[in-house]
């Protein structure tokens, strides 16, 4: 082989195996100051991905419990428990659901569908439309209420804090879905309330707990994306209830990269992991919803998904402080 043959092949070597370990540099929170328990659950995703996802589950605590239920036909629990800032009477029991979950090995994720500001609080009132200006302007009702909000759920997530809980912190969700509040004003209002967001809870309330975790619809768009400044793992959901959503998977893969973790937040039915895999849909976790949407799944369906080797139960997530808990 001659010399120039030799260095161009040295040279097709090197930045291929330059690409390769950059694409697998391990990823920091966009929080430089993240609490030792957030910077561990995430390097512990960023281990998983693309290998396993975690089974998650939307707990309501109302018509049944969903935890049970999913024991009772699978022999396991879900590594992920997801509750929601929804009603003012219930959150402090999300806060000792998510300290709970966190002490029993597991990973809380915590949504919050946010009134609209000076409208009221629940789920009717998160699709109102209103003026998101106002919510910028000092004096008017929905600034007051907008802030009065904000700073209501800093103080629950402050005891999470400094309880040492780390939350995967998913406001805003399905961002570009144009039927709540926050995404009815467009991309850059949708910005715009993202980043005072997170400017307040980790510049000024010093929360260091959280993974900033992005939510799209089912049709992932860059346009709303407000930067890797703001973002820690980013994803999306859908409720056509079969199929990997590899196309879903590949728009968000398209805006995030491949090293960010990308889970499926919200489904009706979890997508069969082989296949996911199998096709390249990537998915970091599943988290089916709550109430009659999980007694829906064929229950064979369920038991197979959660005993499959490719899926994270309670009982497979190691111990993550102890193993992820001394990374930088």
């Amino acid at each position: 082989m001659s010399f120039h043959r030799k260095a161009a092949l040295f040279l097709i070597l090197s930045v291929c195996l330059y690409t390769s370990t950059y694409s697998q540099s391990p990823l920091n929170l966009s929080n430089k100051n993240a609490s030792k328990q957030a910077k561990a659950v995430y390097s512990y995703l960023q281990d998983i991905h693309g290998k396993k996802m975690l089974a998650g589950q939307m707990v309501l605590n109302g018509q049944y419990d969903e935890l049970e239920y999913i024991q009772a036909i699978t022999g396991k629990l879900p590594a992920i428990r997801g509750m929601d800032f929804i009603d003012s009477s219930r959150n402090e029991n999300e806060v000792e659901f998510a300290k709970a979950w966190w002490k029993k090995g597991g990973i809380p994720t915590i949504m919050w569908h946010w009134g609209a500001p000076a409208i009221g609080n629940g789920y009717i009132n998160s699709k109102q439309t209103i003026d998101i200006n106002k919510c910028f302007e000092k004096g008017t009702p929905e600034y007051k209420a907008f802030w009065k909000e904000l700073k209501e759920k800093g103080r629950l997530l402050k005891e999470l804090d400094q309880a040492h809980v780390p939350v995967l912190w998913r406001p805003f969700h399905e961002l570009n879905g144009n039927w709540f509040w926050w995404s009815k004003g467009g991309p850059e209002q949708f910005k715009r309330l993202w980043t005072t967001m997170y400017d307040y809870y980790v510049h000024t309330e010093h929360l260091n707990n959280l993974i900033w975790v992005l939510c799209y619809s089912n049709d992932p768009d860059s346009v709303w994306y407000p930067g890797r400044d703001y973002v820690d793992i980013a994803g999306a959901d859908d409720y056509k209830d079969s199929g990997t959503h590899l196309q879903m998977y590949k728009k968000a893969k398209a805006i995030v990269g491949s090293a960010m973790p990308i889970p499926f937040h919200e489904c009706p039915v979890p997508p069969d992991p082989a296949q996911s895999f199998a096709d390249g849909a990537n998915w970091s976790w599943f988290m089916v919803w709550h109430s009659n949407f999980l007694k829906k799944i064929d229950p064979k369906y369920l038991k197979d998904i959660y005993n499959s080797d490719l899926v994270i139960t309670l009982d497979k997530v190691p111990d993550i402080m102890t193993i992820y808990g001394k990374k930088k």
